[in-house]
């Protein structure tokens, strides 16, 4: 049974910066799309970076530049660090792996290609 475990969720200031984590355990599979989602209070949940088994990267619009989602194989950890955080970042953020390579591992179409969730680690930012 694949378990992600996400932390490094905080409370920052504008313009501060957080790297969140995913521990990933149970999962054997070397082709796998993963990614990052946030979802905020009365809004539906968003993608906002994914990264295939070939390390490409792809981003919201809203994120690009500020935000970089990686991967380290050997610890079984994906990460995403956030630069320059504005108040609209906020929001619950959790991790996904599913299956797929860039241009079907993507942002906004992890609804298709995630089969696995954490339970999401909290961010807040203030102004």
């Amino acid at each position: 049974q694949v378990q992600l475990v996400e932390s490094g969720g905080g409370s920052v200031q504008a313009g501060g910066s957080l790297r969140l984590s995913c521990a990933v355990s149970g999962s054997t599979d070397t082709s796998a799309c993963m990614g990052w989602s946030r979802q905020a209070p009365g809004r539906e949940r968003e993608g906002v970076a994914a990264i295939d088994s070939l390390s490409i990267t792809t981003y919201a619009d809203s994120v690009k530049g500020r935000f970089t989602i990686s991967k380290d194989n050997a610890k079984n950890t994906l990460y995403l660090q956030m630069n320059n955080l504005k108040p609209e970042d906020a929001a619950m953020y959790y991790c996904a792996e599913g299956v797929g390579e860039f241009p079907f591992c993507r942002p906004d179409t992890v609804k298709h290609w995630a089969n696995y969730w954490g339970q999401g680690t909290q961010v807040t930012v203030s102004s």
